[in-house]
């Protein structure tokens, strides 16, 4: 039974992909999770549904609430007695919190599970007061959380070096794709999106809030605080895609004077047509566990500029021969640093990024599948069920 309240971007596929990849590895699979972040969120109970994956709706909170949280804990209690789950997997912090409570309480199911990085590491969205209670939280139940799931190397790493947990109870099971659904996409025309089809364009791809760094691309795209020499960088426009409110950013733009090459389109369904479209993918994030837009623009053959965060330093770290990348990862988290990267790629050649981007997509293929982390996941069950 997997548990989740973060039903939006890459938790919210990550959900979606393993369970309905479980159910077809025969397993027996529930999901218990809110339908308040995301409206497709509705569309995928019903995909779900139709995969042999048994739905239940609970509409947990991201924010603290006593008293709503205490009633969805016994939701929880009442739908394990209901079906007995032999593991009771939760995701994010929300639903990790309650879902494990419910299991402790009732005694029902071994624990596992997945923090898609930790609350109390987000410096920029908490106080440290409030940084300093999830800590706790997350120490206390981590005493008898069965095992724990990293979504990639960089986050277990992570992880361990934060000291919350025993790191012998740690797996690390890569998020995985099925990269054929975005090499067969077809292009739009930019255009429609109020871009110049005549520029290069760098998308970004993510909820728009101070994780995802949107103000550290557009300074980049600027050149905040750098020389004002000309560089190849300065004929790139940049899309967003995500949904959020965009408008603090789109100001910025407008007084670093890049506002004719910045577009927020809002959330889109046709992530994979845009992919197609574009001529590379910027991850300007502050922390992530394995972003999945990375993987996606791998799969679409795309060159991908990324800050060092978990996951984007396993997907595009490697060879640091100039013919053997498959990305550009700059040496820090910072708008020089990103800065640097975008105009190493600028100054490639469309031959260099075509190549970049192919080695790409043959290392998704080889590395990061939904099947593997399907099997990956259930081997990490069946240590403890």
């Amino acid at each position: 039974m997997h548990v989740m309240e973060c039903t939006i971007g890459g938790t919210r596929r990550h959900l979606v992909d393993l369970a309905l990849g479980q159910a077809r590895a025969g397993e027996s699979v529930g999901v218990v999770a809110a339908g308040l972040r995301d409206p497709g969120m509705l569309e995928d109970f019903e995909l779900l549904r139709q995969g042999g994956v048994l739905v239940e709706r609970l509409d947990m909170l991201r924010s603290i609430r006593p008293a709503t949280d205490w009633k969805h804990a016994r939701a929880l209690r009442r739908l394990l007695a209901k079906h007995q789950p032999a593991i009771v997997h939760s995701h994010s912090s929300k639903a990790g919190v309650l879902a494990r409570r419910a299991s402790l309480a009732t005694g029902i199911g071994k624990r596992v599970h997945t923090p898609h990085t930790m609350a109390f590491l987000f410096a920029e969205l908490f106080s440290p007061l409030k940084r300093a209670l999830f800590r706790r939280i997350e120490t206390s139940l981590a005493r008898t959380t069965d095992r724990m799931i990293a979504v990639s190397e960089g986050e277990a790493e992570t992880l361990r070096a934060s000291g919350v947990l025993d790191p012998a109870r740690l797996r690390v099971v890569p998020n995985g794709i099925d990269a054929r659904a975005y090499a067969q996409a077809e292009p739009l025309d930019l255009a429609e999106l109020g871009l110049d089809p005549e520029r290069p364009t760098m998308v970004l791809v993510g909820l728009v809030y101070a994780a995802k760094g949107h103000d550290l691309a557009i300074q980049a795209l600027a050149g905040t605080g750098l020389a004002s020499d000309t560089s190849p960088l300065d004929t790139w426009q940049l899309l967003c895609v995500g949904p959020g409110d965009g408008e603090p950013y789109r100001a910025a733009a407008q007084r670093l004077g890049v506002a004719e090459r910045v577009v927020f389109s809002g959330a889109r369904n046709d992530v994979p047509r845009i992919l197609a479209s574009v001529q590379a993918l910027v991850l300007p994030s502050r922390w992530e566990g394995m972003p999945y837009v990375v993987l996606e623009a791998m799969a679409s053959g795309l060159p991908v500029v990324a800050h060092p965060v978990d996951g984007a330093r396993d997907a595009l770290g490697g060879s640091n021969e100039r013919d053997a990348r498959v990305g550009i990862l700059t040496r820090e988290i910072g708008v020089p640093a990103l800065r640097a990267g975008l105009e190493e790629l600028a100054q490639c050649t469309p031959a260099e990024r075509k190549a970049m981007g192919e080695r790409a997509r043959e290392h998704v293929r080889a590395h990061y599948s939904v099947e593997e982390m399907v099997r990956r996941t259930l081997a990490v069950y069946a240590e403890i069920a």
